[in-house]
């Protein structure tokens, strides 16, 4: 083949691109790496950074030869020996350039033939038999003319340049691939990347039928039988440079070649579609082609970066000191603590075991989590897997294990790692945890711990006016330290009794406070409470940037602003709780983070899942709404206080009253709370779902497997302190006879022999339905319930029937309607909408009884009367898309209403996946696929294209609207100059980001509708006979 393939050259037109190396991995540059004038390439570069998210997933990072030869995206065939199976995985090429067929004419003519001497057949035999011709012949053949003319006139011809057989154009796709240019493809690169499979066949034949070639009598007899016009359809003569001594047959021939051209695209086309029927390949779309080489230029550029920098890969814990470098620029770490440098030498770490690591809060655990990310891409070339905010190989705060329904889908998700996966590295860090041996036992891991804190934290308990330190020597657990010296009047000490004002004063404004409060509506009051006393003088600290962030807050608000906030943001105070949006929280945090605002009042959230760190943390109370407070939560709130690289000294205060003083002093004293599962305590959203998960993915299906499963699960170390009066072996038959009674399993008998019987399960359309969906299963038989009465009268004159079927069942407990708000709102729907409420079993006299609080004797479904109040809340907001108003209307904190728009929207999403399952619910597919994009944007419909895009919001997209530009091909086609001076406060770089993630959608939805046509023109797996050509042809 060596010698064959040297003769010929082919000249196609395609994109220049870098060929990758096998086993090299993608590095994305860092912004230090980029020039200052690069500007102007921010375009392509978003555009590329938008495709890497996309082809993230097609392969692994961890690039091995072997899975990258396996690729069928990633070939390159070069001129020695070729691996049919290889060959077997080439894409296949499903039209030509930008050419239409046209679909009035019958897409096989006079070709329709799939047998042996079939066009493409001979086509391939006469390729093949060329290709075998010795080097030194120096000569080419017409292959329509081979067996019709001497040996002489053979030997007189001359083929340089073979087309298509030669001229291969790329389609529309390729040709728009922005920086590239034509250039022609010698032998040894990437010959096959655009070829029909009729061409790539003719490169395996070659390889497996060398038995074949000798036997010519029958190949003269297929090439006979054969037409020469019709194999000249295939030669266009301009691809066919031809000396002069040409002679009169071959003249002909291309004659006949140019007479047949206009037809050789229809031709092409059915003989690429002939070629696909008779050699069965596995079909690869042409998107997914080009994905996978964009990702190999990716990744031939990141083996570059390492191997520029291959004698400096290490000297940063096995990463190279660019990585430091960016480390000390952007964060500004140049040196770790002796505690990072000890944990990161550790012989389980190189060794790769997993490993626990547990520090005091603010300790610096993030940075090492970073470093062994880092160290798996970068130097392993492993995937990371992460989880939640933490990341690592596979990461989590350890300690929220033992949180409720979290905590359960946590350990699931870890028991089938270490199940399914012998070579995964888990890393837990934590700040919090006492029983850890069950932790290590569990995750099969080492253990690392130390009391390392970076900045001394100083606790205080406060009682009346006296401030005590907690002091584990002293004999009662504190030592006394100071009175408050603060000239309290009389209003003031009525307002303020426990002396808030005086122990803010002592930090703010110079110095960051956070206040704890036990409720959402006590944070309000007391930021209130506090400007209300504070002196003129807070108000000049900061005072622009202050103005700015109110500014801020109506922007987003659409000119609403909350009063609380209009009046404490003045003196650099604010309150932070749920009550708040996710755009305000943002804007708040960021000003808190810069000391714009020194003081929040917050619940204790803010302590479990932000970082805002501060010089003084008070305790308003030793309460979390009516609980007392545990010693986890407690270390955790403050946690705050102190943090490394911001102050020199942090400080706790917690206020309590004498009667709460025995239980607080217990409090500081006692080790923290132990971690247990909550695997079977949470029953449906625990053991139910991950029993239905296991055999849903056949990752565990008979009895026996699952229960050695479990016995691996945090559950199964636990359950001799868990199990008082079942063992773990009941709960698992009992878990699995629930699921099968559920209608969720399906449980098969196996009788290996006469005294053994395995039990087998598989799961059923429902089970699939609601593991597909994620539909936690105490809801699952309400849920088919529901939209089973739906289809009998589903009222689509309104949306209001199907936001009733898509509002989240966990919430409906959380429903406490005002009952002359939801009596009046009812009194505004139309007669259609009524209707709703009516199939539903709520009538307007029941809701009138309730508002004016008469006594009701017909039973009606309270968790039905809570949902359909819930959706009248969505429903308002769909119409009015305006959280400010809807919350006013209602009564409902924004944040809480937010909440609920986003719960809406994911179980919109989980109930179209439940109905893609099962046949019978068809008629809600297409109606939730809109429902689920309105209740994510929750936006004017002609707003919601806008809002797709990446930089895009709901402000944003009216000013883009406004403008004229009304869908994704005018931003697409925007020129960003233009669009600078369109749409006010737009940044150059905002612009251009806008417009790289239209074009970026545009082209996936371009992708998606080449891939249903490739899907289209695919010859079925299951055709016809397919299985018996396969057969006689091997």
């Amino acid at each position: 083949m060596a010698e064959g393939g040297s003769r010929i050259r082919r000249r196609v037109s395609l994109p220049k691109r870098n060929r990758p190396s096998l086993g090299c991995i993608f590095v994305a540059p860092t912004a230090a790496e980029l020039e200052p004038g690069d500007e102007g390439k921010e375009e392509e570069e978003m555009v590329a950074e938008n495709r890497r998210r996309k082809t993230a997933g097609v392969l692994p990072v961890e690039v091995q030869p072997l899975l990258l030869s396996d690729s069928p995206e990633c070939l390159v065939l070069g001129g020695g020996d070729i691996n049919p199976d290889l060959l077997r995985r080439m894409p296949t090429d499903r039209g030509v350039g930008d050419q239409h067929n046209d679909s009035e004419e019958d897409m096989f003519g006079d070709y329709d033939s799939f047998t042996e001497n079939s066009f493409i057949a001979q086509v391939d035999d006469l390729e093949q038999k060329y290709m075998q011709l010795p080097e030194h012949k120096k000569h080419a053949t017409d292959f329509a003319t081979e067996n019709l003319y001497s040996e002489s006139i053979k030997n007189k011809l001359s083929i340089t340049t073979i087309g298509n057989l030669t001229e291969l154009q790329t389609d529309k796709h390729t040709e728009n691939q922005s920086g590239y240019e034509g250039v022609t493809v010698e032998p040894g690169a990437d010959l096959l990347y655009d070829v029909p499979s009729s061409q790539a066949i003719y490169f395996e034949n070659l390889q497996n039928s060398s038995n074949d070639l000798g036997n010519c009598s029958m190949k003269e007899r297929d090439w006979k039988s054969s037409s020469h016009n019709t194999v000249n359809k295939e030669l266009p003569h301009n691809c066919i440079e031809q000396p002069q001594q040409n002679d009169e047959a071959s003249s002909k021939v291309r004659i006949s070649s140019d007479m047949n051209r206009r037809k050789s695209i229809k031709d092409h086309l059915k003989s690429a579609m002939t070629g696909n029927a008779k050699a069965q390949t596995p079909v690869f779309s042409r998107s997914k082609q080009l994905k996978a080489t964009l990702l190999s230029e990716e990744i031939n550029v990141a083996k570059k970066t390492i191997e520029s920098s291959s004698n400096d890969l290490g000297p940063f814990y096995s990463l190279p000191s660019k990585v430091r470098d960016l480390y000390a620029q952007f964060k500004g770490i140049e040196k770790l603590y002796e505690w990072q440098h000890t944990c990161l030498t550790l012989n389980s770490v190189q060794e790769r075991k997993n490993l626990i690591y547990s520090l005091p809060t603010s300790g610096g655990k993030t940075l090492v989590a970073e470093i062994l990310m880092l160290q798996e891409l970068l130097c392993c070339r492993k995937d990371v897997l992460m989880i939640l905010p933490y990341v690592a190989i596979v990461q989590e705060k350890l300690h929220m294990i033992g949180e409720g329904s979290r905590g359960a889908t946590l350990e699931m998700t870890l028991a089938k790692i270490l199940y399914t996966s012998k070579t995964t590295q888990i890393i837990g860090m934590s700040a919090t945890l006492n029983n850890v041996e069950d932790l290590q036992k569990f995750l099969q891991a080492e253990y690392y711990t130390s009391q390392f804190r970076p900045v001394e934290l100083k606790e205080y308990l406060k009682i009346n006016d006296t401030i005590y330190e907690i002091d584990s020597k002293a004999e009662n657990g504190m030592t006394f330290s100071r009175l408050l010296n603060y000239k309290y009047s009389d209003t003031l000490r009525k307002m303020d009794p426990d002396h808030l004002v005086a122990l803010v004063t002592e930090v703010i404004p110079n110095y960051s406070c956070l206040v704890f409060c036990p409720s959402k509506k006590n944070c309000e009051n007391v930021a209130e409470m506090i400007c209300k006393f504070l002196s003129k003088e807070y108000l000049k600290h900061k005072e622009k940037e202050k103005c700015e962030v109110i500014k801020n807050l109506k922007n987003i608000g659409n000119g609403n602003l909350c009063p609380v906030l209009k009046r404490t943001i003045p003196f650099g105070v604010a309150y932070h709780h749920s009550g708040l949006t996710s755009d305000e929280r943002k804007l708040l945090e960021e000003a808190y983070s810069t000391g714009v605002l020194c003081l929040f009042t917050c619940t204790s959230t803010l302590a479990a899942g932000v970082n805002l760190p501060a010089r003084r943390v008070i305790l308003r109370a030793p309460y979390v709404a009516k609980e007392f407070l545990k010693r986890n939560q407690y270390k955790q709130m403050i946690g705050r206080a102190g943090r490394a690289g911001i102050d020199t000294i942090g400080e706790s205060i917690l206020i309590l009253q004498e009667k709460d003083k025995q239980q607080v002093l217990e409090l500081i004293t006692r080790p923290l709370e132990n971690c247990y599962s909550h695997l079977v305590q949470e029953f449906t959203k625990g053991i139910q779902t991950l029993f239905l998960s296991l055999i849903g993915l056949k990752i565990a299906t008979n009895l026996d497997d699952i229960y050695h499963f479990m016995n691996g699960t945090f559950f199964g170390v636990q359950q001799k302190i868990l199990l008082k009066e079942k063992s773990l072996w009941e709960i698992t038959v009992e878990s699995l006879r629930y699921l099968t009674e559920k209608g969720l399993l399906q449980k098969d008998t196996i009788c290996k022999s006469e005294e053994e019987v395995q039990y087998n399960f598989h799961i059923t359309k429902l089970g699939r339905a609601s593991f597909k969906g994620t539909i936690d299963l105490a809801y699952c038989d309400i849920l088919y319930r529901d939209l089973k009465k739906g289809l009998e009268g589903l009222v689509l004159e309104s949306l209001l029937h199907l936001i009733y079927l898509t509002t989240p069942y966990d919430l409906v407990s959380q429903s406490n309607p005002d009952w002359m708000i939801y009596f009046r709102q009812f009194s505004q729907l139309s007669p259609a909408e009524q209707n709703v409420a009516a199939i539903l079993g709520v009538s307007e006299s029941f809701l009138g009884k309730k508002a004016s609080g008469q006594a009701i004797r017909k039973k009606v479904d309270k968790d039905v009367v809570n949902r359909l109040y819930l959706s009248f809340v969505l429903y308002t907001l769909l119409k009015e898309t305006n959280i400010w108003t809807v919350s006013e209307k209602f009564n409902m904190p924004r944040g809480y209403i937010q909440n609920l728009l986003t719960g809406a929207a994911s179980f919109s999403s989980c109930v179209l996946h439940f109905c893609e399952e099962l046949e019978e619910f068809w008629v809600y597919r297409a109606l939730l696929v809109e429902l689920t994009k309105k209740l994510t944007y929750c936006v004017k419909a002609e707003l919601i294209p806008l809002m797709e895009v990446t930089g895009v919001l709901e402000g944003r997209a009216r000013q883009l609207y406004s403008a004229g530009y009304k869908s994704l091909m005018h931003l697409a086609n925007a020129n960003p100059e233009v669009l600078i001076k369109t749409i006010d406060h737009l940044s150059r770089r905002q612009a251009k980001q806008i417009i790289a993630s239209a074009k970026m959608l545009l082209h996936e939805k371009a992708e998606a509708l080449q891939e249903e046509v490739e899907e289209l023109l695919r010859l079925p797996s299951d055709f016809p006979g397919a299985v018996a050509s396969s057969t006689d042809k091997a």
